[in-house]
């Protein structure tokens, strides 16, 4: 369970939230959800993702449930750490898909009084560690881990099983492409294969 940060704010110092976990286990819902508190506070938001995923909208956050918010693509974590210098807090959605220089930039701007909420896949589809994502969790003061549900199985879902023939790392789908599995249905389907 996440807790709202207690820091002392006469000696205001940024901070990294990580959310992470399967597909569709409302990583992104819960990136939003965060970031319209911060907005219902008065601060100054800007929300970041990668160029590439344009699933839902180009210059939306979109979750699964079809909750949104504006959010600026952007190519490379450097532009992140341009336009969100002026920022009380900065969201970075689908994290995993940015090249290991993002850990570089979410900590520059955490160490400059930010606070940075960040949302991202923690495994690919066989199971590793996803990109910049460990490293992100490793240097973030906040990490919460969501699941999805197993629907064959009913337990909790931490993997997210491509059900697609494509073997590239980095493939964009829905449930067309992907379902969260329990670790007893990936072990099945996946090593066992």
């Amino acid at each position: 369970m996440f807790l709202e940060n207690t820091i002392n704010h006469a000696k205001q110092s940024g901070w990294m939230e990580v959310i992470c976990g399967s597909m569709f286990s409302g990583k992104t819902e819960e990136l939003i959800r965060r970031l319209r508190r911060a907005e219902m506070a008065g601060q100054n938001v800007e929300i970041f993702k990668p160029k590439l995923d344009v699933r839902y909208a180009e210059e939306e956050v979109v979750s699964h449930n079809q909750n949104k918010i504006r959010s600026t693509p952007v190519d490379s974590p450097n532009e992140i750490l341009l336009l969100g210098s002026n920022c009380d807090v900065v969201g970075i959605d689908e994290a995993q898909f940015f090249d290991e220089s993002v850990v570089e930039v979410a900590n520059k701007l955490a160490n400059s009084g930010i606070r940075v909420v960040i949302a991202g896949l923690d495994m690919d589809f066989m199971g590793r560690p996803f990109g910049s994502m460990p490293n992100l969790m490793a240097t973030a003061e906040y990490v919460t881990k969501v699941h999805a549900i197993c629907k064959r199985t009913g337990n909790l879902a931490n993997y997210s099983r491509r059900i697609s023939a494509s073997k590239d790392l980095v493939q964009l789908g829905e449930t067309e492409s992907y379902e969260a599995v329990s670790r007893r249905v990936f072990n099945d389907e996946f090593l066992n294969k």
